[in-house]
């Protein structure tokens, strides 16, 4: 069934399959499968910047212990989509039964356990750094968190998890960040928690919040003070607002900033930029301080982020040196 789903992919001998499925996807226990029964194998992809894994696998179990999670300390949600065959995942104290076009949402900090079905599964897992998740849905999701393949958002979601399967460039496209919040709105539709439903006043004041900062995060000088005054609340409230959700203002404005400036570095219409002209476009005053930003989020610099086309003279200098807003 497995190679039927995908006929292309490399078949992977137990032991191998485990090593590279624990090096791309976190410390995890493992039940051993015969080698003449196992089939599988696991690839690292890259989706509208976000990293993904696809997996597929038979005949045993996967477990992320409590020591795994002390082993490898990842941060991380997890959107794991059903592409073929079926699944069962434990996850949060609740145990759900996944089918094609299935989601589930993981919290990699808590336990979880994926069993296959008799005829295995192939499941496509995209990888969110907790913080960023958090700051741009409002809320923190629950883990084991998940929906049927029928909802338009679930649909939706679906294709574009599919779409990454497809995709040949593993380089971050000037489209992609456009792509990313498109998809962080796609799982805080699907996940937003039954409690909102009309139980906090605050919330669309919290949407509108949102609202005001992707118009204006590109302004050096809006910070939360600015939001404040735009949406016309103290800024004690603004950050009341954010910490009720497990959240920072100025870390999603650094979110958003820092997203900017990898769209911009993957322009590739007219001449190069000098990277502290995209800083400053981007909303940073400082470039050190936008470097640190950057290399936190992407694990590397501006200046070696995937496709870039930058000029380096003269990166030091960013449009004056004064700290405002939230530069």
């Amino acid at each position: 069934m497995l190679y039927r789903d995908n006929p292309e992919a490399t078949r992977l001998d137990f032991e191998a399959w485990r090593t590279l499925f624990r090096s791309t996807c976190g410390q995890y226990t493992l039940e051993r499968a015969e080698p003449d029964a196992f089939a599988g194998w696991v690839r690292q992809l890259s989706a509208f910047g976000f990293s993904a894994v696809d997996v597929a696998w038979n005949k045993n179990r996967i477990d992320r212990t409590q020591r795994d999670i002390r082993i490898d300390g990842m941060d991380l949600y997890g959107a794991v989509f059903q592409v073929g065959g079926r699944s069962t995942v434990s996850h949060n104290g609740q145990t759900v039964q996944l089918a094609e076009g299935d989601v589930v949402l993981v919290d990699k900090a808590r336990p979880v356990s994926y069993v296959a079905d008799s005829e295995g599964a192939h499941v496509l897992c995209l990888q969110f750094p907790r913080r960023p998740l958090i700051s741009n849905l409002g809320f923190e999701p629950q883990g084991a968190s998940h929906k049927r393949g029928g909802t338009p958002a679930g649909r939706l979601l679906y294709e574009l998890a599919l779409h990454a399967l497809k995709r040949d460039e593993a380089t971050f496209s000037p489209a992609d960040s456009y792509m990313q919040l498109a998809v962080y709105d796609l799982v805080g539709a699907l996940f937003v928690p039954d409690s909102w439903a009309g139980s906090r006043p605050s919330d669309k004041l919290f949407a509108r919040i949102h609202g005001i900062v992707r118009d204006r995060f590109a302004d050096p000088d809006f910070g939360p003070r600015e939001l404040a005054a735009d949406a016309g609340i103290s800024l004690r409230y603004v950050h009341k607002l954010f910490a009720e959700r497990e959240s920072s203002c100025l870390e999603f404005i650094y979110s958003l900033r820092v997203d900017h400036a990898a769209h911009l570095l993957n322009r590739r219409s007219g001449k190069a930029w000098p990277l502290s002209e995209i800083a400053y476009a981007s909303g940073f005053r400082d470039y050190t301080h936008f470097a640190r930003k950057f290399r936190r989020r992407f694990g590397h610099s501006p200046g070696s982020h995937p496709g870039a086309r930058v000029q380096h003279a003269g990166d030091a200098p960013v449009h004056g040196s004064t700290e405002n807003g939230a530069s």
